[in-house]
């Protein structure tokens, strides 16, 4: 039979293992969950790299816009130059002769040395 000296020892040796396992447990599980939101704050879908990646793409995509919108300003104003309310006849002559492919008497004719002449088959 357990004397109750035994028993009280057992009982405080129960507490003293349980308060000592609380002080580990809720340290430990609060260093996971630490890691496990730090981790997720830095990698996944809506994560730091994600929003760094996301940041690049906008900047892309910005600087792509500007370009093409350059570009279209620069083609709305040749479009502006040929419509019959404002008929620029430097504009029509040049394109007439780049359509036509013709030339005057004073045109300077610069040969392109990347140009290269792809041969038609014959018979055709």
């Amino acid at each position: 039979m357990i004397t109750a000296q035994a028993q009280d020892i057992g009982r405080k040796a129960r507490q003293a293992v349980s308060l000592r396992a609380s002080q580990v447990f809720v340290p430990l599980m609060g260093a996971a969950m630490l890691t496990y939101f730090g981790y997720h704050a830095v990698q996944g879908d809506r994560g730091l790299i994600a929003w760094w990646n996301l940041r690049y793409e906008i900047d892309k995509a910005d600087a792509q816009l500007g370009v093409v919108s350059a570009e279209k300003q620069a083609l709305e104003r040749r479009v502006t130059l040929l419509r019959p309310q404002s008929l620029d006849t430097d504009m029509l002559a040049e394109r007439a002769h780049l359509m036509l492919g013709a030339v005057q008497g004073d045109d300077l004719i610069v040969p392109d040395p990347t140009f290269t002449v792809t041969p038609q088959p014959q018979g055709q």
